[in-house]
């Protein structure tokens, strides 16, 4: 297992060196996506509307950060339960989307489109919202501000935290763990 400085955006090419259990620490611009916000992206789709965000090779990171305090950049900004947005993942990686982060199991047809399209799956630890809050230098509100916490947010970061939990091959730690334990 290796440390790893990621850049975000990221191609597949640069993440194809990425493997289960390596610490990734992610620098760059991500979005905040949740529910709410999946849903209106794929509305958008479907339409054929432009989407308020540039989808290639970008990062979305499943979180709904909590208002910040004064003088603060951002609230607590812990993961959110990632199966939630499956039925919308596939469809944003065919579309150029590489990163996501989040916490918990993916479906089947979220890795085969991480496969298909190179994309990783890292890993926030729950409960460490206001560690994670710590890497965020700047925000902005980029699409539908009337969702709240739910909007799209623009975030710089700097060396956020994060494991890959299934890398570019479909390589999954939640698998792979459950051997390594049952030996």
């Amino acid at each position: 297992m290796a440390i790893i400085n990621i850049t975000a955006p990221a191609t597949r090419e640069q993440l194809a060196n990425i493997n289960i259990g390596d610490t990734v620490l992610l620098s760059g611009t991500i979005y905040t996506a949740r529910d709410a916000a999946h849903k209106r992206l794929m509305s958008m789709i479907a339409s054929g509307d432009p989407l308020p965000i540039n989808i290639k090779n970008a990062c979305i990171y499943y979180t709904g950060p909590c208002p910040e305090k004064p003088g603060d950049i951002i609230g607590s900004c812990g993961p959110t339960t990632s199966s939630r947005m499956d039925s919308y993942a596939p469809t944003l990686m065919d579309l150029g989307q590489t990163i996501m982060v989040g916490k918990g199991l993916r479906s089947k047809d979220v890795i085969d489109a991480m496969v298909r399209n190179g994309a990783v799956y890292l890993a926030a630890t729950g409960g460490a919202g206001a560690l994670l809050a710590s890497c965020v230098k700047a925000k902005r509100t980029v699409a539908f501000p009337e969702l709240l916490s739910e909007a799209i947010y623009e975030l710089e970061i700097a060396n956020m935290p994060l494991i890959c939990a299934i890398d570019s091959r479909g390589t999954s730690l939640y698998e792979e763990g459950i051997k390594t334990y049952k030996k």
